[in-house]
């Protein structure tokens, strides 16, 4: 059961085990307390319920499919497969994107019989969903915790992220040029519909709540109350969809980076590196513990929020557990009676890499 428990959550049994530790350095005090950023937590509870709700209503389900029956070229379906994810990652996060759109694409083809190209299809939704949620506050845990955690205007965020993301499409684009041409017709045995309506509205007007709380418009505690209560009175079930793991997660790397901070020589070491390029460090901290907790980690000892914006952005690129949401795709794909995952390590590593090589150089540029 532990074993079963270590291989679902390696993330947060790694930062239970390094906060931990950091407690043999800074016992436990009162002081503790200040670690925790609760609108952090809050939030990120909200928006996970909340796009929860909107996926149990079949929404991004059906907009796929409308965009994609009928007659298209397999370069069109395949191109519209990847940009899904892109583009509502930039509302529903990178994960939920991967979550919905991942096997949305394994049907797809082969429902059109270009099975052949699934690991390249996957590995770019893969690259898409990191690179298009970077573009919004809510679009990946990271930005929420950078957006909430530095004092910087939206416009800042958006003047920052908006330009290293219109690239991050057009790099998308030209790798979608060697899909095939073609036509061929798309049916889906089973159309999709809206599940309940009225639950629809609902979770649209808590989302465009969501989203003035992140803006600071409206208070985070009203909305989590209101949030838990709506829920609690009219749809249990997506209560039980929310990654309290994820939110725990957050907790231990909260004291893990508060106990780190208290430990001089270490936050010596740490400020001076980050002086150097909050970019490239934050980056390189990504590829080891992934972008999320690099963020944690890093953002008590800089003041530089654009270097470690652009850093744990970019820095979901490169190995696989350099971002969560790629574990989910490999996951995804691994568990197919074909998968061939050495084949898609490989080619996951080179698009990710290549990505890499292109958008550092142009974020220094930018």
């Amino acid at each position: 059961m532990l074993l079963s428990f270590l291989r679902r959550e390696p993330v947060l049994c790694a930062a239970a085990a390094a906060a931990l530790l950091s407690m043999l350095a800074v016992p436990p005090s009162a002081a503790y307390l200040a670690y925790v950023d609760l609108r952090v937590l809050c939030l990120l509870f909200c928006l996970m319920a909340v796009v929860a709700g909107l996926q149990s209503c079949r929404l991004f389900s059906l907009m796929a499919q409308r965009l994609l029956a009928g007659k298209h070229s397999p370069r069109f379906v395949m191109t519209l497969l990847v940009l899904l994810p892109f583009f509502t990652s930039m509302l529903v996060t990178n994960d939920v994107s991967l979550i919905t759109f991942v096997p949305f694409a394994i049907l797809v083809l082969r429902i059109i019989g270009r099975s052949e190209y699934l690991i390249y299809v996957v590995v770019l939704q893969t690259v898409a969903a990191n690179l298009g949620s970077m573009a919004t506050p809510v679009g990946n845990p990271q930005n929420l915790f950078l957006y909430a955690s530095y004092d910087f205007s939206a416009g800042s965020f958006f003047g920052v992220m908006v330009p290293l993301t219109l690239l991050s499409l057009v790099g998308l684009l030209a790798a979608c040029f060697f899909f095939p041409k073609g036509i061929i017709q798309v049916d889906f045995s089973e159309p999709c519909a809206i599940a309940s309506k009225k639950r629809l509205g609902m979770y649209l007007v808590l989302f465009l709540l969501c989203l003035l709380t992140v803006f600071r418009v409206l208070p985070y505690g009203a909305l989590t109350v209101l949030v838990a209560a709506l829920l609690l009175a009219v749809d249990r079930p997506v209560l039980k969809q929310v990654d309290y793991c994820l939110l725990l997660t957050f907790v231990c790397f909260f004291i893990f980076a508060g106990n780190i901070g208290a430990i001089e020589a270490v936050k010596t070491f740490l400020e001076g590196l980050l002086s150097r390029s909050a970019v490239l460090s934050s980056i390189l901290a990504s590829q080891v513990i992934s972008n999320v907790p690099a963020a944690v980690l890093l953002a008590g000892f800089t003041d530089d929020w654009h270097g470690l914006l652009v850093g744990t952005n970019l820095g979901g690129l490169g190995t696989l557990i350099a971002s969560l949401a790629s574990l989910i795709s490999f996951k995804l794909y691994a568990a197919l009676p074909e998968a061939r995952p050495g084949r898609y390590l490989a080619v996951f590593t080179a698009v990710n890499l290549a990505g890499l090589l292109i958008l550092v150089p142009l974020s220094f540029l930018l």
